[in-house]
């Protein structure tokens, strides 16, 4: 069992160094070419956006991040901005990262004056064990069913 000391949450601009890596460990989780994470996690590195990155290391190695952009492909554009590709590695899952990594998100943009964030998801269950909840339903880019949209609490 992985403990809870062994992990370091960070956002991107404290490791800039690693830019790269996290883009292609982003890419590999969603298939979203790593340029279009690059050009996002550029954009917050040179300060143009406060949308960060948000990564858990575990001994220098990312097991869990998580971006902040301006739409996560929905119609609802007046919704701003959008937590994207959550994601925690299998082995390390059921041991609070996403959680973590949601509020340090949060509370990070909140600090900067970004306030509410919202989140699209197909899960139902899961972000609500993190403070999250439906706000509306929105219609994702070429989806054919309606996907939920959450805020936080």
């Amino acid at each position: 069992m992985k403990t809870e000391k062994n992990f370091k949450y960070i956002t991107l601009r404290e490791n800039p160094e690693i830019k790269d890596e996290a883009a292609q460990w982003f890419h590999s989780k969603w298939g979203v070419p790593s340029e279009a994470y690059l050009e996002c996690m550029n954009d917050y590195l040179s300060g143009k956006t406060e949308y960060g990155w948000y990564l858990c290391l575990n001994g220098g190695q990312i097991v869990g991040g998580l971006g902040v952009i301006e739409n996560d492909f929905h119609d609802r554009k007046d919704l701003s901005p959008n937590v994207c590709a959550v994601y925690t590695e299998e082995s390390f899952r059921k041991l609070g990262i996403a959680g973590r990594l949601l509020n340090f998100a949060v509370e990070n943009l909140r600090e900067k004056g970004v306030s509410p964030v919202y989140l699209v998801t197909d899960h139902e269950g899961f972000y609500e064990r993190y403070g999250w909840e439906l706000y509306c339903m929105a219609q994702g880019d070429g989806e054919p069913e309606m996907t939920r949209l959450y805020i936080p609490r």
